[in-house]
């Protein structure tokens, strides 16, 4: 039923604000984003395309970053808003804001929170890992962009997931002590317990 309530709203988010065109739609917010932006535009990028989406029932931000992502990454590269777009949408899922809590990243930024929504709140998880612009994506990516938060986060996933490496997870670790592996490639993890 939530499915169906769900889609019909999106239906409705196309057909009433985006007068029928998401295209269009997304192109005039992320122009309108990009003209008044500042130097970190990723953030503002992002927000200009989630913060009306969200406000479709069902739909979260964690979902609309994980299908908007690689929409606007590979939709149409000759739109260069759309790959900086995507390129700064990050999906928080338990994985990744484990290894935020477990690495010591979200006490060290006084960032901690419990999973959920303050993940995408101001200073949660996504904006912790959108900090990457620091890092020159292209070293790992080379034909993507420069600044690409949300292949960290993709790396962070596939780092901890069973279906990756299944390095750093609560099928692993005793959520309740500090992590006890001996092998992590992660020489700056604090090892803090989740609980």
């Amino acid at each position: 039923m939530r499915l169906n309530q769900a889609a019909y709203a999106l239906f409705l988010f196309v057909r009433d604000i985006c007068g029928g065109d998401l295209v269009g739609w997304l192109d005039d917010r992320l122009a309108r984003a990009a003209s008044i932006s500042g130097p970190r535009r990723g953030p503002d990028l992002r927000h200009a395309v989630l913060a009306s989406l969200t406000n479709v029932f069902g739909i979260s931000a964690k979902v609309l970053s994980l299908a908007l992502s690689d929409m606007l990454l590979g939709g149409d590269p000759g739109r260069p808003l759309w790959v900086e777009t995507g390129a700064s949408m990050v999906v928080v899922d338990t994985l990744v804001h484990n290894w935020l809590h477990r690495t010591g990243c979200l006490h060290d930024l006084a960032a901690e929170h419990a999973y959920g929504r303050g993940c995408y709140a101001p200073g949660g998880c996504a904006e912790v890992i959108a900090a990457a612009e620091r890092i020159d994506a292209r070293r790992f990516c080379p034909g993507g962009p420069t600044v690409f938060p949300r292949l960290l986060q993709r790396a962070v996933w596939v780092f901890c997931a069973a279906e990756g490496h299944d390095a750093c997870n609560g099928n692993r670790i005793d959520d309740a002590q500090p992590c006890a592996q001996g092998e992590c490639p992660v020489s700056a993890c604090r090892r803090v317990p989740l609980r």
